[in-house]
């Protein structure tokens, strides 16, 4: 048996190939059974699914069974075999067992089932264990394969934005500085401020809000370049909806206007949503049961929708007109919470909506303005449940009219030098948005908070690992 290979248990859950010899190594989901035979279910994370192998317990060792308790790590080999019992269609009758690593179920927070998602947080790093996050991260390590995939086969190129960066691409200025200064006693200027001369970057510098920046210099060289790394907004938000370091995919497009984007938007979403329903699906139906009941129906109703295209005037004019009380009125002018937003989404279109054309007064610095002086050539994509999940926009183009916005809110023409000059040289129509990947994830797997999307959330007060 030394020569026996560990083969995945989501290989042998889909063979047909019996009566062989077979090795696998994982954990214990659970075990069962009486004084003459045991059934110990086995996960080794490849899939959702659990493998049953059948013990003879007169063959075996009573202190070696002893141990074998849920959550114990073990190698089992013996014979596949086609299995008469329910929900499953293949079993491995067992040989030898060898157990790795014991768990003590007096201890062990995952003894029981039905835990909480407020107690697995404070359990973060056992959670991975469970049915539930195994099924997110199964999905979100597929939807970032799908990701590279579609933008590869479209021709687009990855380039690495720097996460340590001297410009705010939102203008927010909510940022984690970066610094080697002592905290205590940092160096100080003639004005007794702090001298930035002095540190590792001699500026001050943070942790980026945005790749979109970096990735315009790149699609006006290369055509179409994509992003995808974390980023960081230092806002006090506690709440389910928002994180302190989150992932981003940033796609940018040299000569795509705002409809091109608008194209771009629906036809990368639908191409994810479908190579999840195609790709995951043993983890997608195991959360529709367990978590969200519609979630199956919601993503391919969204799949299947064209998705509607309005502009943000005629959104108030609904929304003004909506026989439903908001918590924040609604007036020309006003950034749209998440209440309107899916207002639109889920009662009045019942499908998704790529707002258009915003008043410039609550948009970036380098966005398309219109002719009337008033709307920049904005969007956002919103979706069920979630509200907005892409906002982008055509980027202003015209040298003069971007300086004049930069003027007007004031903000540091001498460090955005190098963005100017794009401008200057070769300046074209080019376009581009920001999903927000955790927002995808909520979607996708029909969880409510985002904390429990990303393997690690960083949020305020919390930073445990």
């Amino acid at each position: 048996m030394k020569d026996l290979k560990r083969t995945r248990i989501k290989e042998l859950l889909q063979s047909e190939d019996f009566d062989r010899k077979v090795l696998i190594k994982g954990w214990i989901r659970t075990k069962r059974g009486n004084k003459n035979i045991a059934f110990i279910a086995v996960n080794d994370g490849s899939t959702i699914n659990n493998i049953q192998a059948v013990v003879d317990v007169h063959s075996f060792d009573e202190e070696l069974l002893k141990k074998a308790t849920t959550g114990a790590s073990l190698e089992i080999s013996g014979t596949l075999a086609q299995s008469s019992g329910q929900g499953q269609s293949v079993e491995i009758q067992a040989d030898n067992i060898f157990i790795y690593g014991e768990a003590d179920p007096e201890t062990y927070p995952l003894q029981k089932k039905g835990h909480s998602m407020e107690f697995l947080r404070e359990i973060a790093h056992l959670r991975f264990r469970t049915n539930t996050f195994g099924a997110v991260f199964r999905i979100r390590h597929a939807l970032t394969f799908a990701i590279h995939k579609y933008f590869h086969e479209k021709g687009f190129f990855n380039i690495h934005s720097p996460i340590i960066t001297s410009s705010d691409a939102e203008g927010a200025g909510e940022m984690f500085r970066v610094t080697t200064l002592d905290p205590v006693n940092p160096p100080l200027n003639e004005k007794k401020e702090v001298d930035f001369s002095e540190d590792f970057f001699a500026r001050p510098t943070n942790l980026t809000v945005s790749g979109q920046l970096e990735a315009e210099l790149g699609a006006l060289a290369l055509g179409g370049v994509y992003t995808f790394g974390p980023t960081f907004r230092a806002e006090n938000s506690n709440t389910p909806r928002h994180l302190a370091e989150f992932w981003m995919i940033e796609p940018e497009v040299a000569f795509n206007d705002i409809n091109d984007n608008m194209d771009l938007a629906e036809e990368f979403l639908k191409y994810l949503i479908k190579y999840a329903l195609e790709n995951c699906k043993d983890d997608i139906e195991f959360l529709n049961k367990m978590v969200d009941k519609e979630l199956l129906n919601t993503l391919n109703h969204v799949n299947e929708s064209v998705f509607i295209r309005l502009g943000y005037t005629e959104a108030i004019e609904i929304l003004e007109k909506a026989d439903q009380k908001f918590e924040f009125p609604v007036k020309w002018g006003i950034d749209l919470q998440s209440e309107h937003e899916r207002y639109l989404v889920e009662k009045h279109f019942k499908k998704p909506v790529i707002l258009s054309d915003y008043p410039k007064d609550i948009k970036a610095f380098y966005m398309k303005q219109n002719d009337d002086g008033k709307t920049v050539r904005a969007m956002d994509v919103l979706f069920p449940r979630i509200g907005e999940i892409i906002g982008g926009s055509q980027r202003e183009e015209i040298m003069e009219k971007l300086l004049g916005r930069i003027r007007e809110m004031n903000l540091p023409e001498k460090d955005l030098w190098w963005f100017l000059d794009t401008r200057r040289y070769g300046s074209v129509v080019h376009s581009g948005f920001g999903l927000g990947f955790e927002r995808l994830m909520l979607f996708v797997t029909g969880m409510s908070n985002i904390r429990d999307v990303i393997p690690f959330p960083r949020t305020p007060r919390n930073a445990e690992f």
